[in-house]
C-alpha cells in the first residue's frame, strides 16, 4: 500500500468496536446540514455535484458555517446552474467572481478554477476521468490519482502559482485532506445517504482518509496513527490501520474519528 514498509499495530477489540458504534452513529443524513458536504446534496446533476463537491472540499477550511455560506455564495454567482455557467460562460459572466474571498483563496484563484473547469468540461463528460485515469493497475491507494490530477489541473499556461497552494499533492508530502475528502464524497458507496458513489473507477478500498485535525488527534490517542507529524505518509499510515478492520472500506471511520473528535474524546476515556 505505502512507498515504505509501516509497522501497523493489530487493532484492539475495544476500538473496533467504538469505531463501528461511531461510524453508524454518524454516517446518517442528520450528519448533512452542518457539514460542506450539504453543497453537492443541494443538486441532482452528476456534474454539479462534482462541481460544488471540489469547490466545497477545496473551501474547507475555518467555521463550517461559513464555508457552506461562502459555497452558497459561488453557487449563486453561478445562477445555481454550475455545470451550465462553466460550460457556457463568457468573459463578460465573470465581473461578479471579482470580490469572491474566502480565507487566502482569492479573485485570482477563482478565476481559474472556472478557467480550469470550462476547459476540461468541454473535453470530458466527468471529472472522476481527471483522477481516475492516473491510476494504475495494482494501486492501492489513490496517491497516483492525486498527483496526476495535480499536475493536469496546473498545465495551462494561464495557471497562477499563487493557486498551486489550493491544489494539494503527495508530492509535496501533504496529506491531501480535502481532496481526500472530496473523493470519499464521490466515490464511497453505501445506504446512508451522506457519500454520493457516483463515480466507478476508483474503489472505496483505495480511498485514503482525511487527516483533519479532529481526525489526527482521536487516532493518535487510539494508537492507529504512530508517525510524529502530519503528512501524506501518516494518512496512509492511518488508512493502512483502518484496512485491519474493513479492508474494502476504511475510510467509512473518517465519520468515527471526526465525530469522536467533535464529541472531545480523551485518552481518559481509552
Amino acid at each position: 500500500m505505502p512507498s515504505v514498509d509501516l509497522e501497523i499495530t493489530p487493532v484492539s477489540t475495544y476500538i473496533t468496536d467504538l469505531l463501528e458504534e461511531k461510524a453508524e452513529q454518524y454516517n446518517k443524513p442528520d450528519f448533512i446540514p452542518f457539514d460542506p458536504i450539504s453543497i453537492p446534496h443541494r443538486f441532482s446533476i452528476k456534474q454539479d455535484m462534482e462541481i460544488m463537491g471540489f469547490w466545497a472540499a477545496v473551501l474547507a477550511w475555518g467555521q463550517r458555517k461559513t464555508i457552506i455560506n461562502k459555497c452558497l455564495e459561488l453557487a449563486a454567482l453561478m445562477d445555481n446552474a454550475p455545470y451550465d455557467f462553466v460550460l457556457n460562460h463568457e468573459e463578460s459572466d465573470l465581473k461578479p467572481f471579482l470580490s469572491f474571498k474566502h480565507r487566502t483563496f482569492n479573485t485570482t484563484d477563482t478565476l481559474y478554477f472556472l478557467h480550469f473547469f470550462q476547459q476540461y468540461y468541454r473535453q470530458h463528460d466527468s471529472l472522476e476521468f481527471a483522477f481516475s485515469s492516473h491510476l494504475q493497475p495494482g494501486d492501492q491507494t489513490v496517491e497516483s490519482a492525486l498527483t496526476g490530477f495535480h499536475d493536469i489541473f496546473s498545465d495551462s499556461e494561464h495557471f497562477p502559482s499563487r493557486t498551486r497552494k489550493h491544489i494539494a499533492t503527495p508530492k509535496r508530502k501533504s496529506s491531501c485532506k480535502r481532496l481526500n475528502m472530496f473523493l470519499r464524497w464521490m466515490v464511497r458507496k453505501d445506504d446512508k445517504g451522506v457519500d454520493f458513489g457516483i463515480w466507478n473507477t476508483i474503489k472505496p478500498s483505495q480511498l485514503v482518509c482525511p487527516c483533519d485535525v479532529h481526525v489526527d488527534r482521536v487516532a493518535r490517542l487510539l494508537g492507529l496513527i504512530k508517525r510524529p507529524v502530519t503528512d501524506w505518509q501518516t494518512a496512509v499510515e492511518l488508512t493502512a490501520s483502518l484496512k485491519l478492520i474493513d479492508p474494502a472500506d476504511p475510510v467509512k471511520y473518517d465519520f468515527a474519528l471526526f465525530g469522536l473528535g467533535i464529541e472531545g474524546f480523551a485518552k481518559s476515556t481509552i
